[in-house]
């Protein structure tokens, strides 16, 4: 049978791992896929660099838009990143009755609706294996190795320069700054780290997990998205102290009001298997009814990890090429015309347990004003750590930090306790409010 033609846009990083797993792998590819698989045409703004990538067999152009026009071209790979161009590109692709894989998070968490409706349409794939923890298959894993289950919550280590930053904070002591210009040093941070610390990669492959596992559309702009650049390497010492580790998470759990969808910092008890993930690595655990919980752990970025990820892809869409559209796996998971209404709710309505931490004069009778005050708010207090004043501010400080932990609360809540707890002239700094994942 005559090899599926692939034209690749972009060939960085994932688009030269990907040419070569292909060409280093293409006899057992071909043995699973049922035919060849080759990429043919490759677009890239830097021909010299592309062809030093793909040698002299693969059409090397500069302008994406005639990789979408040559109708000898089965399957277009966007790589390019970003929302712009890309968006046009792929619903060119569509349109042109092309199949489409991408890595391209931020694509598909902003415009997934759009695209998927389009290809939907046109009776051609998606996919975006690649799109969400880099080399390890949970997209796979939600759309069709747990189909039985009705998922409950989902909660990932999904960026792998944040997880670096906070692994080296707690191994090492040091502040956030310091251990950021480390990370660009070793190449897992960008120069614009932006996206990684702010929260905002993460809250991409999240709102796509979140849409898989629950049937609900992709809606970044309802997710809430915090990062990890106001932790401090004494929240980190503190939570150690209590048996935690932080954890910047991807969350995604089903309510009976509605989804929640949020990407922030977290204490995790350090006896769960996420809290042990360290450095670079990604880990995603999802829990269904049926199955209970399990872990998905690998590399979530690189050349090849992600290569693994698009060429997986490349094989399903080989296989499912010439089938009826009616019989593919959807590309949310679930039937365009069963999608769910769930709200996803504010952040607001979203109820979890604490850690607080007080920067407070050290004085009699202040820890009994603050539990007292959260106590009329309907708070419940799990556990209560002061630092002895030396810790804090050296011999003879008039100040502490009260630690408090809760039992779980609605943000709301705990909000409106805050800001009465901040307003009290012995609360000396900003109060410091991290949530708690217990993940059981």
């Amino acid at each position: 049978m005559k090899p599926i033609q692939v034209g690749l846009l972009g060939i960085g990083t994932v688009g030269s791992g990907t040419f070569k797993v292909l060409q280093r792998n293409q006899e057992e590819i071909k043995r699973r896929a049922g035919r060849g698989i080759e990429i043919t045409m490759v677009a890239d703004l830097d021909l010299a660099r592309a062809r030093a990538a793909v040698g002299e067999a693969v059409q090397v152009v500069n302008d994406a838009r005639a990789v979408i026009a040559n109708p000898d071209i089965d399957i277009v790979i966007e790589l390019i990143g970003g929302y712009g161009i890309a968006r046009e590109l792929v619903l060119e692709a569509i349109a042109a009755g092309k199949h489409v894989v991408t890595a391209n998070k931020a694509l598909l968490a902003v415009h997934g609706t759009e695209i998927f409706a389009a290809a939907h349409a046109k009776g051609v794939m998606v996919a975006f294996e690649a799109a969400v923890a880099g080399g390890i298959p949970i997209i796979k894993a939600l759309r069709e190795g747990l189909t039985a289950n009705s998922i409950q919550w989902i909660a990932g280590i999904i960026n792998g320069t944040t997880n670096f930053i906070l692994s080296e904070m707690r191994d090492k002591g040091l502040d956030f700054a310091t251990v950021l210009k480390e990370a660009q040093r070793l190449g897992y941070a960008e120069a614009d780290p932006t996206f990684d610390i702010e929260g905002v990669d993460a809250a991409h492959k999240v709102t796509l997990m979140s849409a898989i596992a629950f049937g609900i559309p992709v809606q970044f702009d309802k997710a809430h998205v915090e990062g990890i650049t106001k932790l401090a390497a004494q929240d980190i010492k503190y939570a150690e102290q209590l048996g935690y580790r932080i954890k910047l998470l991807g969350v995604t759990k089903r309510k009976a009001q509605g989804i929640e969808l949020r990407v922030h910092p977290s204490l995790v008890p350090a006896k769960r298997l996420l809290a042990n993930v360290e450095g670079a690595m990604n880990a995603v655990v999802v829990n269904g009814d049926a199955v209970g919980t399990t872990l998905y752990y690998g590399k979530g970025a690189g050349s090849e990890p992600t290569a693994s990820a698009v060429i997986a892809d490349l094989v399903d869409i080989t296989r499912l090429h010439t089938a009826d559209a009616a019989h593919r796996v959807p590309h949310l998971a679930f039937h365009p015309d069963a999608m769910s209404d769930l709200q996803v709710l504010p952040m607001s309505e979203v109820v979890t347990s604490y850690y607080l931490r007080m920067r407070v004069a050290d004085e009699a009778g202040v820890l009994a004003q603050v539990t007292g005050l959260l106590a009329t708010a309907g708070i419940s207090i799990d556990a209560v750590l002061q630092r002895e004043a030396d810790e804090v501010g050296g011999e003879g400080s008039t100040q502490t930090d009260l630690i408090i932990l809760t039992h779980d609360t609605r943000e709301g809540t705990l909000d409106d306790a805050l800001a009465r707890l901040q307003a009290l002239p012995t609360v000396l700094a900003p109060i410091v409010r991290i949530r708690k994942e217990e993940l059981s």
